[in-house]
């Protein structure tokens, strides 16, 4: 079954799970990528993750039982499929400080398991593909693309997608259009672009697989606060991975992925008509 034959089920955690590590696997060679990592640094690695779980264990007295439990919520997270929501969730954001904090331009963020690449092409000034009456506030966003020395940077990609205001992507959810609320659009000559889309809601990651029992056994909360999803690349620069967040949203300071940064956090104002207008660049590094 593939990722859009989904629109005869529920939008459980268990279809977005199976859709999520679909798409893993058909648009990455995790493998390939490390294939000439130094067996000194994989077992580094290892033993330092284990070093972690078994002060943890000793630290805590772990019982048997407790044991037993995390052994079954591990099987049922791979059964769920839901492996690329557990990392993205509550691993990804660290990856990303990590493997960014050399940039002198825009702070990045986490991807996320909903991309999909090759979304529609809409030109430097478009809207992002939508239902007909698509619920949520009308939102203009108007932006440039420079490099770190000020270059407008003609011809660069910004793709963006989102969840609706229900908070569900395409591809991940039944009975949602393909490619709706995905797009990507190309800077005109001077690197700036005007996007037409609707201001996302927050939602809940899924919380009927085993990572909603996760959450519950925690205590914790599954909001993650509204947000807009994107990727922005240049050819000569390094591409930027981030999302946008919006003020006053109750869960930018508790966000459960932890991918909130105050430098990603929009200024819309009120059009006057519904809507909101927005303005927000981005500056990339060059490649290295």
């Amino acid at each position: 079954m593939t990722t859009t034959e989904h629109t005869d089920q529920v939008a459980t955690a268990a279809a977005s799970g199976a859709s999520a590590t679909e798409r893993f696997h058909a648009d990455k060679s995790p493998f390939e990528a490390v294939k000439n990592t130094p067996p000194e640094r994989v077992a580094t690695l290892i033993n330092e993750v284990l070093e972690g779980v078994h002060a943890t264990i000793r630290k805590h007295k772990v019982t048997y039982d407790e044991y037993n439990a995390l052994k079954a919520w591990l099987i049922n997270v791979g059964e769920d499929g839901e492996w690329p929501l557990f990392l993205d969730v509550w691993v990804e954001h660290v990856v990303e400080d990590v493997a960014t904090e050399h940039r002198e331009g825009n702070k990045g963020s986490i991807e996320g398991p909903y991309y999909v690449p090759n979304a529609p092409e809409q030109g430097s000034k478009g809207a992002v593909p939508m239902r007909e009456n698509e619920k949520g506030d009308p939102l203009l966003w108007s932006g440039q693309v420079r490099s770190c020395d000020g270059t407008p940077l003609a011809g660069a990609k910004v793709e963006l997608w989102h969840a609706d205001d229900d908070g569900f992507y395409s591809q991940f959810a039944p009975g949602i259009p393909e490619w709706n609320l995905r797009a990507t659009f190309t800077a005109d000559d001077e690197g700036r672009f005007e996007i037409t889309t609707i201001r996302p809601a927050p939602y809940m990651i899924p919380t009927d697989g085993s990572c909603g029992k996760m959450i519950s056994a925690a205590g914790w909360h599954p909001w993650r606060p509204a947000h807009l999803h994107l990727k922005v690349s240049a050819p000569g620069h390094e591409q930027l991975t981030a999302q946008l967040y919006f003020p006053g949203d109750a869960h930018n300071d508790d966000d459960v992925a932890s991918a909130v940064k105050p430098e990603l956090i929009l200024d819309p104002k009120e059009d006057g008509k519904g809507g909101f207008t927005v303005d927000y660049d981005f500056v990339l590094d060059p490649a290295k």
